[in-house]
């Protein structure tokens, strides 16, 4: 007799079986991740043939997880051959973890994305006599403009065109460059005597789309801005007649203009919100390695990770061990504390201040009341005032006043909008795209106030129609005034350029702080630069606000953010690599460091942007100054035995760091993270006192030096020896600084003072940052 079943019950028996033979699909789902071996043990003259074999490796490793060697050759989209050791790959979670428990294998890490430091939604460069810091004529001759240098950034690629790259004056190639110019589908992108290298890197992006990346994407080229600015801010050539819109008119020049530039694109348009991966940085990382770069420059960043678990700690390593001078941004998630990024010790990570530069627009009020905002607006008012209008009072019916007041999309009324000026509120939404709004709504101008977190910080950006941005205490005067006006009136005048302005610099409000996240012990940021307004090269693929409403077209762009910042200190690097070719990267931030300055112009203490005293939490040592920079008389030299020491503190065990650095290595017993011979010191964690060893090396004229203290604040400090003194170039002397808790004084928050070395001539300045317990 027949089984009789329904078709329903027959279907159901059906998923049944199914189900007993195939793992349900969420099981299955792949993701991509970095495979982290290590070091090579290939020499400096390697061949494609050791590359070749290196490659065959992975694939070998990783089938004997996927039990097919043809599954690895699909699954593996980069595998790092030159310096780095490992690959990324496609993976399953499941076999992911099984990976991680080789003991061969350092780490397992998501191929997870990072951002750009601009501060817009998605300027060291300006005037010739105005580097944002001034480096003068006879420290750049005495460095021959940074001339033999290679700098190279990971950023979004450059603008091959851009004058900034022009190769005019410069002689062959240097011989040591082992870099390529890869057009990829772009037939009209080239390389120069200037411009020598340009690379793309785009599989780990790719896999993380959901669709296939078209192949237009295969192209170093700078579509979006941000890779032109910042290495023409590093390394771009003189380019006299520089504007944004007739605003900042000068020379352009970049910290190292006689320098060699490279370019290396790992960051593409934003998925949820990441634009930059890992194992695409990783990649860059290797090949900038391989080709002999000098200076590395990253304006990007993202969460903070174990450092085995950070494509930026993993390159910047392994650079590192090569001389390589490796620079990053700080971030832009200011002012809030423990927000900085980039965190480890081997490379420098830059805060953001401003310039001596502005570019008011004033506002005037119908009862007379002038305030200075700033502007780079190409269009100008007619001279006559006209109604200004808050944005939450020209609201659509279906807008809420929360999205309204920041003037965000589609909250605009254009019945009440129409021939007015916009008062619009920062925050949320790009500033330039709250001006495209009132534009779009029909508005003449608008007003951009800051909010009482961003304070007095106000930003030059070159707006689709005329406006100003102002600051907090001014903003409110406007609302004020609108708000008890019957016929509320204003006009907004036409920007200008003013130098020499007061007080400068200030911290940015979006400069990412302190303290460090990771590792406590370590000062972050380490250095402060120009970073608000800054003028330099641009793509002409897209206008100077990246929206996809502005059609103009601009050669050189003023931007904002710790991205901007970065290079120039980049730069810097490189004018210091010039003079002083055999110095170590720890050397270099050394110098950067100790010769930085705490005051501004009025020579009063740096402030930040709501005019409030600022700590080391938001400049680190100081404001850069690239003259002192070339002769600090002393430094706090390092090597990466120091830096395997400290990976020993962090709990990394024996293994881990001999695969790492592919050798034997033996943790330094007793090790504290308090002894890194780091150019600041930080002590998070002081009960009654704690002693702090420090070596300083020579590289001055023999000298005497003496040291003055600063004590924080319910601290005693006392240096022994007090007194150094180095005989010749390249003397080393140790000394030790206690700390001493004052009894009854200390308090559980971070108090800051300084330490100095002085023989009259050089003064090598330290930050203390102590926090009791």
């Amino acid at each position: 007799m027949a089984l009789q079943t329904s078709p329903t019950i027959f279907f159901l028996l059906l998923i049944l079986l199914v189900s007993l033979f195939h793992t349900p699909t969420f099981a299955l789902k792949k993701k991509s991740y970095v495979v982290y071996l290590g070091s090579h043990s290939h020499g400096s003259e390697f061949s494609s043939v050791e590359f070749n074999r290196v490659t065959d490796s992975h694939y070998e490793f990783l089938g004997s997880f996927l039990k097919s060697s043809d599954t690895a050759k699909e699954s593996i989209f980069y595998s790092y051959t030159r310096h780095i050791n490992g690959f990324a790959a496609t993976l399953e979670e499941q076999v992911a973890a099984e990976i991680a428990k080789h003991p061969n294998v350092v780490s397992v890490f998501e191929n997870n994305g990072r951002k750009l430091h601009t501060t817009r939604s998605w300027g060291f460069m300006g005037l010739e006599d105005d580097y944002g810091v001034i480096t003068s004529n006879s420290i750049w001759n005495k460095a021959r403009f940074g001339e033999g240098v290679i700098i190279a950034n990971l950023d979004t690629g450059v603008w091959p065109e851009s004058k900034s790259f022009n190769d005019e004056g410069f002689g062959p190639i240097p011989s040591k460059w082992r870099g390529i110019c890869e057009k990829g589908s772009d037939l009209a992108f080239h390389c120069n005597r200037k411009l020598i290298g340009a690379r793309y890197f785009n599989k780990g992006y790719a896999s993380r789309l959901s669709t296939p990346l078209n192949s237009s994407s295969n192209t170093p080229r700078d579509n979006e801005g941000h890779g032109s600015h910042t290495l023409s801010t590093a390394g771009g050539n003189m380019v006299p007649g520089v504007s944004v819109f007739g605003q900042g008119y000068g020379t352009a020049k970049g910290g190292s203009p006689k320098a060699r530039v490279a370019s290396y694109k790992v960051c593409w348009p934003p998925v949820n919100g990441d634009e930059c991966f890992d194992a695409d940085i990783l990649a860059a990382f290797d090949m900038a390695i391989h080709d002999g770069v000098d200076v590395l420059s990253l304006s990007l960043g993202g969460s903070a990770s174990n450092f085995f678990n950070d494509s930026v700690a993993i390159g910047s390593f392994h650079a590192a061990k090569k001389g390589i001078v490796v620079v990053c941004s700080a971030g832009n998630s200011g002012p809030n504390e423990a927000t900085v990024e980039n965190l480890a010790p081997w490379y420098i990570t830059v805060g953001a201040s401003t310039m001596d530069r502005e570019f008011p627009s004033y506002v005037v009020l119908g009862n007379n009341l002038t305030l200075k905002g700033e502007s780079l607006s190409a269009t100008r008012l007619a001279y006559k005032l006209y109604p200004i209008i808050k944005a939450t009072d020209a609201k659509l019916t279906s807008a809420t006043n929360e999205d309204a007041v920041l003037c965000q999309n589609g909250t605009l009324d254009p019945n009440k909008v129409k021939g007015k000026i916009v008062l619009c509120l920062r925050g949320i939404n790009a500033r330039v795209d709250k001006g495209q709004q009132a534009l779009q709504a029909g508005a003449v101008g608008m007003v951009l106030a800051n909010d009482i977190i961003t304070g007095n910080e106000i930003i030059a950006d070159p707006h689709v129609l005329p406006a100003s941005h102002i600051n907090f205490s001014d903003g409110l005067k406007v609302f004020n005034y609108v708000n008890s006006s019957k016929a509320p009136v204003a006009y907004i005048a036409y920007p200008t350029t003013k130098l020499h302005t007061k007080p400068a610099p200030f911290m940015a409000a979006f400069s990412s702080k302190g303290p460090n996240t990771m590792v406590p012990e370590i000062l972050k940021p380490d250095i402060t630069a120009p970073g608000v307004s800054v003028i330099a090269a641009y793509t002409e693929a897209e206008g100077p606000t990246n929206q996809v409403f502005d059609y103009r077209r601009i050669k050189f762009n003023s931007i904002s953010g710790t991205s901007m910042s970065c290079p120039h200190i980049s730069g810097i690097a490189g004018l210091l690599k010039a003079v002083y070719p055999s110095w170590s990267p720890a050397a270099i931030k050394s110098a950067i460091m100790t010769t930085a300055t705490t005051l501004d112009n009025e020579a009063e203490p740096l402030l930040n942007a709501s005019f409030i005293q600022a700590t080391p939490f938001s400049y680190g040592a100081g404001h850069v100054q690239p003259n002192k920079a070339m002769d600090p008389g002393l430094v706090y030299d390092a090597t990466m035995n120091d830096y395997f020491n400290v990976l020993c503190a962090l709990g990394y065990n024996e293994t881990e760091k001999s695969i790492f650095s592919n050798a034997t290595y033996y943790c330094h017993k007793n090790f504290s993270l308090l002894n890194l011979n780091y150019p600041s010191i930080t002590v998070p964690n002081l009960s009654g006192s704690v002693t702090v060893k420090r070596t300083l090396k020579n590289v001055g004229a023999p000298a005497t030096y003496i040291v003055h203290v600063q004590n924080p604040d319910g601290i005693t400090v006392s240096v022994k020896p007090s007194i150094l003194e180095f005989k010749h170039v390249g003397e080393e002397k140790r000394f030790e600084v206690k700390l001493k808790a004052n009894k009854g004084k200390v308090t559980k928050s971070y108090v800051f003072g300084k330490m100095t070395w002085s023989d009259g001539k050089h003064y090598v300045k330290s930050p203390l940052v102590v926090k009791g317990i």
